[in-house]
């Protein structure tokens, strides 16, 4: 009997994810990352990794200032439409974070647009983060791109119906367990109608301190949204961490 999927492979490898999802910025992924690369001075010719990275968007934006760079992510739909932006410094593979890819291998790691925080048990959320630190080089860093969960919070909107096209999507968000959970419900062409679900644990800055410094990874510094300004954590719609790997 086969194990049953996990809600993430279930929501990210269907045909509707891309369609809800359809207006993702990629304006705000190249002020994001320009941000961030003068931030943090990446030396030429650096080994970077995005991991979870979708469809590439914020991969290809660290490509274009001529690193070699590496995205991964778990669904293989998304992967094959990556691949579209594949060049000599970019290259795309299906992989599961929570497991090793290319030891002491990078310079730099990304983790970005709440790419974190899916799992249900705390063994797989500290195996994800043996497995980031362990693709760093010792000196070397990563950055967590998550939501600021206060901000999240006192903005979620119970209900709404989003139409996309021909597709009616009916969306229900609530916090249970210390989860931020989004029902999506939406019917297909011929009326049949499919249920997915995004669950994300509701971390704060001190979890991935926490979390990360059991792998020697050190916080450095964090930042409050894609400008890269300083976090609040009632205001601030990001939290952004720079960690190094001693």
């Amino acid at each position: 009997m086969a194990a049953q999927k996990e809600w993430f492979e279930n929501w990210f490898d269907s045909r509707f994810y891309p369609i809800l999802y359809d207006n993702r910025d990629v304006e705000e992924a190249s002020v994001f990352v320009k941000n961030l690369v003068d931030y943090l001075k990446i030396p030429a010719n650096s080994k970077l990794v995005d991991i979870a990275c979708g469809e590439g968007r914020f991969a290809d934006q660290l490509a274009s200032y001529g690193h070699q760079v590496t995205g991964l992510d778990l669904s293989e739909q998304r992967i094959e439409k990556a691949k579209e932006l594949e060049q000599d410094n970019l290259s795309f593979y299906v992989h599961d974070m929570r497991f090793p890819f290319h030891i002491n291998y990078f310079d730099y790691a990304f983790n970005f647009f709440t790419s974190f925080g899916y799992f249900d048990t705390a063994r797989d959320n500290h195996m994800a983060a043996h497995a980031f630190a362990s693709c760093l080089k010792h000196g070397g860093t990563l950055v967590v791109d998550y939501f600021n969960e206060q901000f999240v919070e006192q903005g979620l909107v119970p209900e709404e119906v989003i139409q996309k096209g021909d597709f009616t999507f009916h969306v229900r968000r609530y916090v249970d367990s210390g989860k931020i959970i989004k029902k999506i419900a939406v019917k297909d062409e011929e009326g049949l109608e499919h249920y997915y679900q995004e669950r994300v644990s509701a971390f704060v800055l001190k979890d991935f301190e926490t979390l990360f410094a059991k792998e020697g990874l050190k916080l450095k510094e964090h930042f409050g949204d894609y400008n890269l300004n300083p976090f609040d954590e009632n205001t601030s719609p990001r939290l952004i961490m720079i960690f190094e790997k001693l």
